[in-house]
């Protein structure tokens, strides 16, 4: 409890007793001694019958007078609250007694309005201060760096500098803070050269805010020469790098730095392991993120809703649906992200009954959908090829007042030109409230490639390149799609465009995960250590899988070669690698999952359907 406020009685014999209307719960009530009466804090904010405060009434009857001590904590007793009319209505009291002068009290007035996002009010009391100190001048740049307004707030600190004022390890915090969501690195790189001159670059939390802002910016080698130079390091400044690594999903540089926070006696907080668990999400990295899970079920944190969903959501993007569904049961209140979460792993593992029947009791629980609710809807739809059901979801969408954004309509588009419907795809484009994107073309043109229209794919393929020249997939989509036709002529003549404005493919690769260790491949890989024993692996797969209906589907080898020659290219894909090396390194009965960079194709897809069916047993 803090130190009274010391007011003077005026009239005991008049006293008005107040009413208790509580606002604060007891642990935080404070007590106002009145000689014989005793006013509490869940009083003093009581609003009064003619719409003031009530102890602001108290004043103007005469009964209290006021100290400025009373006014600098109704102020930030507001602040704390987010009472912002009450706060107004004590600013305008304040600015009538005569106190009005006090620089201390108006800093504060000037927090209040900037910690309740009213920066127009707080610039209008900074502009009319006649005097600012260094309090002021923070005050204003924290408020703006905290409310998305970086450049305003940059923009305040050579003004500060002119009137000769000092920043404080609060100041550059905020400017570090505002520098890093700007697009211009030299802004940090110039608050970073101050923080030297005015020896803050030392201190933890400056520190920790210029190790945030080279993560931001992606240049992890200054930001770990930050961090190793902090003498004192905070959990601000681990869980920043930590983050950042997670962001790059490098899980392995994340893990080794969480367990050397540990070695340093720093406790992981929700935020290290949520960010470990996004790591995890992001590659694939089943095994690391339950050790996580067991790690943090073993420290005693609870299970709060944000990092529940980033659990669901690693457990969900790496196909384990049975902890999935068991993490997300576990969670007390699910709440639209933890709805969205399983509808995105069942829409992207291909499961669009589930993923339907699962919004539809989102929908029984009251729980509003969101526009990523109808994205996982509508790409469950288009990779379910339930064209009837996307169509009605999207009429639901747009009439539950959702406006669809760009993604949506490469979504439609998508399902559209899956189903066959190309000219329904055309005309949906054409028919948009908005300048189709390169991604809506792009969705078009794959949707060509998948049904061998030639034309339509030129077509469309033209509008990509017009809008987006240097991205390597429509120039890869429109060479297939001559490549199939037979069109060798033309698929030569993207290739060679390409190589002239220096468009190259990204290589497809596979990875999977052995004792958690992580095993690359890509096609034709005569780089692996073991590769003999891959290839002897792979043949005899092969041979066994034929035994059961395979068929290599030879079309998916669009190369200018003989028909032997491309069912040979069609056996080393990626995936198939690192199938046979899993098959070779991991014991009977045990789970193998294989991660890739791009979209699996048609033939690898129809073995792993054979083969999934297929036990180790009666394979070998």
């Amino acid at each position: 409890m803090e130190t009274p406020i010391s007011l003077r009685f005026l009239s005991t014999s008049t006293a008005i007793p107040i009413a208790s209307t509580s606002v604060l719960s007891s642990s935080e009530e404070e007590v106002f001694d009145l000689g014989s009466h005793i006013i509490q804090e869940k009083d003093y904010l009581r609003k009064s019958p003619n719409g003031g405060l009530r102890i602001l009434d108290l004043i103007d009857q005469g009964f209290l007078e006021p100290d400025g001590k009373l006014y600098n904590q109704l102020l930030n007793k507001c602040t704390q609250l987010g009472k912002i009319k009450e706060g107004k209505l004590v600013h305008t009291h304040f600015m009538n007694s005569k106190y009005k002068h006090y620089m201390v009290i108006q800093n504060t007035v000037l927090n209040m309005y900037a910690k309740c996002n009213c920066l127009d009010d707080a610039r209008d009391v900074f502009d009319k201060m006649p005097v600012k100190d260094m309090v002021t001048w923070t005050v204003m740049i924290t408020g703006y760096s905290q409310n998305d307004k970086p450049e305003e707030a940059l923009v305040l600190f050579p003004q500060m500098l002119r009137v000769e004022l000092k920043p404080n390890h609060f100041t550059f915090s905020s400017l570090l803070k505002a520098a890093g969501t700007r697009t211009d690195e030299r802004e940090g790189e110039q608050i970073h050269g101050y923080c030297l001159k005015y020896g803050y670059d030392l201190n933890v939390y400056v520190g920790s805010a210029l190790v945030e802002l080279y993560c931001r910016y992606d240049r992890m080698k200054e930001a770990h020469f930050v961090f190793d130079g902090l003498a004192d390091k905070n959990e601000v400044s681990w869980n920043s790098l930590i983050a950042a690594h997670a962001r790059k999903s490098e899980g392995d540089k994340a893990l080794k730095l969480f367990q050397k926070m540990q070695r340093h006696d720093f406790k992981p907080t929700h935020f290290t392991y949520s960010s470990i668990f996004s790591a995890c999400a992001s590659t694939g990295s089943l095994e690391q993120g339950k050790w996580m899970h067991a790690h943090m079920v073993k420290s005693g944190l609870k299970l709060v809703a944000f990092i529940g969903n980033t659990l669901l959501d690693m457990y969900a993007k790496s196909g384990s649906f049975d902890d999935a569904i068991r993490v997300f049961d576990r969670l007390v209140k699910p709440d639209v992200v933890s709805w969205n979460s399983m509808l995105t792993a069942y829409a992207q593992h291909g499961l669009g009954v589930q993923t339907l029947e699962h919004f539809e009791k989102m929908m029984k629980t009251g729980i509003e959908p969101n526009s990523v609710t109808f994205l996982c809807v509508l790409t469950a739809c288009s990779h379910g090829g339930l064209l009837e059901k996307g169509q009605h979801y999207f009429a639901l969408m747009k009439n539950s007042n959702i406006e669809p954004d760009v993604s949506h309509y490469v979504t439609m588009v998508d399902l559209l030109g899956r189903a066959g419907q190309l000219d329904c795809a055309l005309n949906f484009i054409k028919e948009l409230p908005i300048e189709p994107t390169s991604a809506i073309w792009g969705a078009l043109l794959g949707a060509c490639r998948m049904h061998k229209n030639m034309e339509l794919g030129a077509y469309a393929a033209e509008h990509v390149f017009e809008l987006d020249p240097y991205n390597s997939g429509p120039h890869i989509l429109l060479y297939n799609i001559y490549a199939a036709a037979g069109k060798w002529n033309e698929a030569s003549k993207v290739r060679k465009f390409m190589k002239e404005i220096g468009v190259k493919k990204e290589p497809a690769c596979s990875w999977v995960d052995i004792e958690n260790y992580v095993h690359m491949f890509v096609a034709n890989d005569e780089n692996h250590p073991m590769q003999d024993e891959i290839s002897k692996m792979w043949e005899k797969i092969s041979e066994k899988i034929k035994e059961i209906g395979y068929v290599p589907d030879t079309s998916h080898v669009l190369l200018h070669v003989d028909e032997q020659e491309r069912e040979v290219k069609l056996q080393y894909h990626s995936e198939k690698l690192a199938l046979a090396f899993a098959l070779l390194k991991t014991p009977p009965g045990s789970t193998i999952r294989i991660k890739k960079n791009i979209r699996v194709c048609g033939d690898c897809h129809s073995f792993s359907s054979l083969l999934h069916w297929w036990s180790r047993e009666k394979l070998f």
